[in-house]
């Protein structure tokens, strides 16, 4: 090795050396071992445990809903037999007839809080991130994260037709969410929101109890993620959830999206979650089978031959 690059090495090994203190230092919340009191804190609050999927309540489905039960389970357009590796050029998980395990009927993350009439109510943008709603929606139907297998992120998987886990231990609840393999950690210890977060896909979760309600502010995305279908956000995107029961097997999920350069207002929608005790989440794996492929001139194309 040279004086010059040896040299190098210690530049390189030096820095290295920085940006692990920096991490170190971002990562300085240690958590404890869970006692037998945090255990029994932990049953006295709402139990969110169990498999969820975006759907009606059992109370408002009809007769004949209930009856196709779990019969139906993955028969809906875009549903759980259609391998989820293997959708169209362009198309995201798509969401069933509403009566099978795929069939949610609630819209994507925001769009489920509609107008009278029944039309969603978007999010207000302003003039710059509407210019750029516009370019992204120009693009073609095959150049977008979800057909080439980046999972949708925040606040958009919180919407997907896919079911989802909640698993709740002492400082925090983490959710696994069946499409795109993804897991959620929302912390619930006492830590503070960074003040410098890495972007994330999902964000950093951090939340507290007020009473039955799980309040959840996440911050730090990555800028792959959308805020909604062909539109970006900002560095300063900030969401909060607020979860509950509204019945034993009944959730429902407020969602309050800020961002004060994409958005003229605050975004909200409200979602509800249906319980399966009897579900259990199935391996999704993106890649496998996908016809989506981007060229070496960084064009993105499928292939029609398989």
């Amino acid at each position: 090795m040279t004086h010059s690059s040896s040299a190098r090495a210690c530049v390189v090994a030096a820095g290295l050396a920085l940006g692990m203190a920096f991490s170190a230092g971002a990562q300085d919340w240690k958590t404890k071992a869970p006692t037998a009191a945090d255990w029994s804190a932990l049953a006295k609050l709402p139990d969110f445990s169990g498999v969820w999927e975006t759907g009606r309540p059992p109370a408002a489905q009809t007769a004949g809903d209930r009856g196709q039960g779990a019969g139906n389970r993955g028969q809906g357009a875009g549903g759980r037999e259609q391998a989820p590796g293997t959708q169209a050029a362009g198309q995201a998980p798509a969401a069933g007839n509403g009566t099978g395990r795929a069939g949610g009927a609630a819209a994507p993350a925001g769009r489920a809080g509609g107008r009278a009439g029944g039309a969603p109510a978007g999010p207000q943008l302003t003039p710059a991130y509407a210019a750029k709603r516009q370019e992204l929606a120009s693009r073609g139907a095959e150049d977008n994260n979800t057909a080439n297998c980046l999972p949708p992120g925040m606040p958009g998987i919180m919407g997907q037709p896919y079911p989802m886990e909640f698993l709740m231990t002492p400082g925090k609840v983490t959710i696994v969410i069946e499409a795109y393999t993804q897991v959620r950690h929302i912390y619930t210890d006492g830590r503070p929101l960074p003040t410098d977060p890495d972007p994330k896909f999902f964000g950093t979760s951090v939340g507290k109890w007020e009473g039955d309600t799980l309040v959840v502010e996440t911050v730090g995305f990555s800028p792959q993620t959308l805020l909604a279908a062909n539109t970006p956000h900002s560095d300063k995107m900030r969401i909060t959830e607020r979860f509950r029961l509204t019945a034993p097997d009944v959730m429902t999920i407020d969602t309050t999206v800020t961002d004060s350069e994409a958005l003229t207002a605050p975004w909200t929608s409200s979602r509800t979650l249906v319980r399966h005790r009897d579900w259990t989440i199935s391996e999704y794996i993106c890649e496998e089978n996908n016809r989506n492929y981007v060229d070496a001139a960084g064009k993105a194309g499928v292939k029609l031959d398989k």
